[in-house]
């Protein structure tokens, strides 16, 4: 969580993360229209193979950048709400939560920040990571659409846990494409870019990650496996999902 402060006193950081929010926002915008779920909430959202990648790649500022990309993508697509709030929270988390899970999610968790195509390990901490987030970044936007009475959570919560997890999973296409030039070439892989100093460790990494799974699954399934109103579970994971990430 400290990387996610200290980001802002780094210059290339800085620049990461408007790179990042208008990639994004302009992949928002250049699909907003073309195929919607539900019309000025969500749609079939074809940028969101960016977010995750962003979060390995680039760290802190992936995060920052996803979530101003989606205030943008809303401010100029037409559907800036109150819900917008909650929209970039949850994207915020979308790339967060994949770079802070990366080492901590025990027994998955990979020993380096790095991709690294032929280790399996990988490939399964980037599948159930991709999921968590996306579940996650669900959770919070849907809770807060639901209070507004707009639409209701059970609903949104899959629609938004699934179209950001498929489009994750392809993803990592890209990110096997540019993660040798983000890092050898450009120089520009977000733990070179910044101090060590500055991204300091976890407070309680392991806790945080597994948090996190725990509020994200549950949040997803809803009262169906508590008995308890959908909402109260919503709200309770909400809020397990913001711990566990400050922990991360």
């Amino acid at each position: 969580m400290k990387a996610v402060l200290t980001m802002w006193k780094n210059t290339r950081m800085i620049i990461l993360v408007s790179v990042c929010a208008a990639i994004y926002g302009a992949a928002l915008i250049a699909f907003k229209t073309a195929i919607p779920l539900i019309p000025g909430i969500t749609e079939v959202r074809v940028a969101n193979i960016f977010p995750m990648v962003f979060g390995l790649l680039f760290g802190p500022a992936g995060a920052w950048g996803s979530a101003i990309g989606n205030l943008i993508g809303d401010t100029f697509g037409g559907t800036l709400g109150p819900g917008s709030i909650a929209g970039f929270v949850g994207n915020f988390l979308l790339s967060y939560l994949p770079y802070t899970m990366w080492m901590t999610f025990v027994p998955f968790a990979e020993k380096s920040r790095e991709w690294n195509s032929a280790s399996w390990r990988c490939w399964v901490n980037y599948i159930l990571i991709s999921f968590i987030s996306s579940a996650s970044c669900a959770v919070v936007i849907s809770i807060f659409v639901d209070a507004l009475g707009i639409v209701p959570y059970t609903i949104l919560t899959k629609l938004i846990t699934l179209n950001n997890t498929f489009a994750s999973w392809i993803g990592v296409i890209l990110l096997i494409s540019v993660f040798g030039v983000t890092k050898h070439q450009l120089g520009l892989f977000w733990v070179d870019v910044m101090d060590e100093s500055d991204i300091g460790p976890p407070m309680a990494g392991t806790i945080g990650a597994w948090v996190v799974t725990v509020g994200s699954v549950v949040g997803f399934l809803g009262g169906s496996i508590t008995g308890l109103p959908t909402t109260t579970v919503g709200w309770i994971c909400a809020c397990a999902i913001i711990i566990g990430s400050l922990l991360l």
